[in-house]
């Protein structure tokens, strides 16, 4: 029988995540086969499965963690905000339809047999469940119909864990606040705190410590130190730290209201002689090598938003004097003559016209094509094999596309080419993420930016290794690992 245990949070970004990855990758180092799980994600960073299938972005890289390909149980619903009170809804990795946040409360009891099937076909292939619950437990208006945390724990009666942050303070209250507001037996299925990202004399907190073990009667199972430079692919925030000593390069993106799979831009980010630069509401892009503009959820919405910063203008200024623009997916849509959206598949907006950059135009249908790609890149007038995803909901069709950026031998969807390079070579477009994972495309980007300037590309796979590993290595000299282990044995042996 599968054994379970779940990962709580006092709040959102408390850590869960990457607890959720570290233990993944601790188990997986002792030999046990585990699997992440995450009942219910709200996120528009997902990540594309080898099937087909779309799951948020913490759930790939706890596969990744646990030494396993990412499929589409390991998040069975995947919500991806499109507006301030609606989403689409995705079940096991296929988008189902745009609910408003009251439609969805009231789906809630379908989508947990989602959840529960997922649950089941996992339990046929592994050892051990690591789950991830989503904000917090405690949140009274959202615990009728839950499937996100103590509602699926109950379901799939499991122990539970609860971490907080104490760098945001007040962590004592956070812990016991969060415990006082569950059920007699919710609060039965805590068997343990987690403190993370402590700094300081842990001789200091001792005294807390106790005073929380003695209260709750509930052992701290561990207090984690904030890791200082950890990267790794971000659930939903934007990751903007980028110090750079003496940048070779500058790129600015675009930091849009709908912004999707921002992770594209992690690599360059942590590439020493980048700068990168997110240009936010109310601010001017600077003068810069490279303007990206991302991905969007919402691309209509977006493409108002940034024609209502001015940043139209300030981009036909940029190529004037030479400076280069790059489009992904919902970025390469705006770039075109007009956007089409005649199903309502984003948003009621209809249609607006794009940047008029290039000439083609999209139109939204309502299938979304979700695929692993493999293609040549042709963006320095020579053929360098490239790897991506595709998340897009459009269709773009003219002239411009003739000269793609990227050309198939085989695609799922029997598409031959992607994208666009303009005649001057200024601009490009492309519906590929995570495009810049690799060393040999962030040089074929650098090529076309500075012919002249050489660097050593980060290995975003190599470092992300690194990187986990690091955290494991840290969680595990800092958290009771076996008193973990035997709390999930003893609650298996005891149903």
């Amino acid at each position: 029988m599968m054994k379970t245990l779940m990962v709580q949070g006092t709040t959102s970004d408390a850590g869960k995540s990457t607890l959720v990855a570290a233990l993944c990758r601790i188990f997986a180092k002792r030999g046990i086969k585990v699997a992440p799980f995450k009942p219910q994600n709200m996120a528009l960073n997902s990540a594309v499965t080898a099937d087909g299938g779309e799951i948020g972005r913490a759930q790939a890289l706890q596969a990744v963690a646990a030494n396993v390909p990412a499929e589409v149980d390991f998040n069975p619903i995947l919500l991806k905000p499109n507006s301030d009170t609606g989403a689409q809804v995705i079940v096991h990795g296929k988008a189902l339809s745009n609910m408003e946040a009251g439609s969805y409360h009231d789906y809630k009891k379908v989508a947990m047999d989602a959840v529960l099937t997922s649950q089941k076909r996992l339990s046929e292939r592994f050892e051990l469940l690591v789950v991830e619950g989503a904000g917090s437990p405690a949140e009274i208006n959202l615990r009728e119909n839950d499937i996100a945390n103590m509602g699926y724990a109950e379901a799939v009666d499991c122990p539970v864990i609860i971490i907080a942050d104490i760098d945001k303070g007040g962590v004592f209250a956070h812990l016991v606040g969060t415990l006082s507001l569950l059920s007699e037996s919710e609060q039965a299925r805590v068997k343990g705190f987690v403190i993370n990202r402590f700094r300081g004399d842990i001789a200091l907190l001792q005294s807390g410590l106790d005073w929380l073990e003695q209260y709750t009667n509930k052992p701290v199972l561990g207090v984690l130190p904030y890791l200082h430079d950890l990267a790794l692919d971000a659930e939903d925030a934007v990751a903007i730290a980028n110090k750079v000593a003496k940048p070779q390069l500058h790129i600015a993106v675009l930091l849009l209201p709908h912004i999707s799979n921002h992770t594209d831009f992690d690599v360059l980010r942590l590439q020493p002689e980048i700068d990168l630069h997110y240009v936010r509401h109310t601010q001017s892009i600077p003068d810069v090598d490279l303007i990206i503009i991302p991905g969007s959820k919402n691309v209509l919405s977006d493409l108002a938003f940034l024609k209502n910063e001015g940043w139209d203008k300030q981009i036909h200024r940029h190529l004037r004097y030479s400076g280069k623009v790059l489009g992904i997916c919902g970025g390469l849509q705006m770039l075109g003559m007009r956007i089409a959206d005649p199903h309502f598949v984003e948003s009621r907006l209809g249609e607006a016209k794009g940047l008029g950059i290039a000439n083609f135009e999209t139109q939204l249908g309502q299938q979304k094509v979700l695929t692993q790609v493999t293609g040549i890149l042709h963006l320095n007038s020579s053929e360098q094999q490239v790897c991506g995803y595709e998340i897009h909901a459009g269709i773009s069709e003219g002239p411009a596309l003739e000269q793609p950026f990227i050309t198939f031998e085989q695609h799922p969807n029997d598409f031959t080419h992607d994208g666009f390079i303009s005649d001057d070579n200024q601009v490009a477009g492309t519906y590929l993420h995570g495009l810049f994972d690799t060393p040999d495309a962030v040089n074929q980007l650098v090529r076309w930016l500075e012919p002249e300037t050489k660097l050593t590309p980060i290995d975003l796979n190599q470092h992300r290794e690194q990187q986990l590993n690091r955290l494991a290595d840290v969680v595990e000299k800092h958290m009771d690992i076996e008193q973990i282990i035997n709390i999930y044995d003893t609650f298996s042996k005891e149903k």
